[in-house]
């Protein structure tokens, strides 16, 4: 199928993967960057945490130098929040340093 967006310059749709989109778009290249750095952090911390909580923990965004962790329960984030300052200073030893780790607590909607 030929589509032309400027009568000028005929293009050929094709269909793209989202790892394509990512590449071609710089905007969408720096969030992906970013979402990976989000999930090594998680992973390099996930060792540290209890068996119950490191299921109820997924990684966030990363903005600038503060980390979000998406934890799905009040009472996860409770004791996670017990647990930041180790949290933090194991990245920074790994080289993987945040100023803030910051926890959102995932709610159910329509449940």
């Amino acid at each position: 199928m030929l589509v032309t967006m400027n009568p000028e310059t005929p293009r050929l749709r094709q269909a793209l993967s989202v790892l394509q989109a990512a590449e071609a778009s710089p905007q969408l290249a720096t969030l992906a960057a970013r979402a990976e750095a989000s999930t090594q952090r998680l992973a390099a911390v996930r060792p540290l945490l209890p068996g119950a909580l490191a299921s109820q923990v997924e990684a966030g965004p990363l903005e600038g130098g503060d980390w979000c962790l998406l934890v799905k329960s009040s009472a996860a984030a409770a004791k996670l929040r017990q647990m930041l300052p180790t949290l933090q200073t194991h990245l920074r030893q790994r080289g993987m340093a945040v100023e803030a780790i910051r926890l959102k607590v995932l709610t159910s909607r329509g449940t």
